[in-house]
């Protein structure tokens, strides 16, 4: 978009016929008037307050404002690196913090003293990395791929973009409550981490709650949010028991926060209806030390839910029913 500023041209003195008994009064005042125009003309160009710098200002003033606007954006499915998407009110922009590793400073609140982790779902580099992606890393009952690309909407919103943004709007709210929040990753790395490196960060972090942010890819007609618990997991260097009832208790607090904010409706197509769904198979929770789950917020294939995850005002009604769920589990 090009912005070019409005015509201006500088004032001219006005010329009108001398005529009738005043000819000779206005002709003896026509010098010492023309004298003194042609003065303060000269000491305002000099200056630069004068019309011709008046006219000059504004049009650098345009092609300033031209210059510093953003381009439009490129939604497409290749496009994912560092680009803001829809994010309606702007809230998808960069990172608070230099990186991942450093966890936001908390304020005061309800939630003083605890730590919460957002593990943002996939990475925006994920698709020029491949190989690192796909190389198989142990989740604990067996190897699984490093990560993948994510999905998108059929116009070329990505996952990762929206996992990104919601996290962002989920940890401005958390910082309000007094949380001390941590991202296992801010678009601040060339891709990546792993699954398991991504559990690690949370154990790491020995988190009150750590909640991985997703988006479905299923096929249209599928609708609605679910809630991933981890299953009972006792294989290799996965152990999960200590956490099944804490991290169900922590689902199922976001899943009626994120019914009650966003109107939901619950998956149709994952869980029977109630929005909850238990898996063995995803290494973030098989190696979670801490109470832990996933949501997927809806599904990026169906238009009636794409036009929600694109929607920068129902994310931050998706952030506000994630965030309800996460304080009302760490009050108890």
């Amino acid at each position: 978009m090009s912005y070019v500023g409005p015509d201006f041209e500088p004032p001219r003195p006005s010329r009108h016929p001398l005529r009738g008994p005043l000819t000779v009064a206005v002709a003896a005042l026509v010098p010492g008037a023309l004298v003194g125009w042609l003065v303060w003309q000269a000491v305002g160009d000099s200056d630069g307050d004068g019309p011709a710098a008046a006219q000059t200002s504004a049009s650098e003033g345009a092609s300033a404002s031209a210059s510093e606007l953003p381009g439009p954006s490129d939604d497409s499915k290749e496009q994912t690196g560092g680009g803001t998407g829809q994010s309606g009110d702007g809230q998808s922009g960069g990172s608070e913090e230099s990186g991942s590793s450093a966890p936001a400073p908390a304020g005061s609140g309800p939630l003083q003293g605890k730590v919460v982790v957002i593990d943002p779902g996939h990475n925006p580099g994920n698709f020029r990395h491949p190989s690192d992606i796909n190389r198989k890393v142990n989740i604990g009952t067996n190897w699984k791929e490093c990560d993948t690309t994510g999905t998108s909407t059929n116009a070329g919103y990505t996952e990762a973009e929206f996992t990104l943004d919601v996290s962002h709007r989920l940890r401005t709210i958390l910082k309000k409550e007094g949380a001390t929040v941590k991202f296992t990753q801010d678009g601040d790395r060339a891709w990546g981490p792993c699954v398991d490196e991504r559990a690690e960060i949370g154990n790491k972090a020995e988190a009150d709650a750590v909640v991985s942010i997703h988006a479905d890819g299923s096929a249209a007609g599928n609708r609605g949010f679910h809630v991933i618990l981890p299953g009972s997991v006792h294989s290799g260097a996965a152990d999960t028991r200590p956490i099944v009832a804490s991290s169900r208790a922590l689902g199922e607090r976001i899943a009626g926060g994120f019914l009650r904010t966003t109107g939901g409706p619950p998956s149709n197509y994952i869980g029977d209806g109630t929005g909850l769904d238990v898996r063995e198979d995803l290494g973030g929770l098989n190696l979670s030390t801490v109470p832990k789950v996933f949501i997927e917020c809806g599904n990026m294939r169906d238009a009636k839910d794409s036009s929600q995850l694109t929607s920068g005002a129902w994310r931050q009604k998706a952030a506000q029913g994630i965030s309800e769920g996460i304080v009302s589990f760490l009050r108890g």
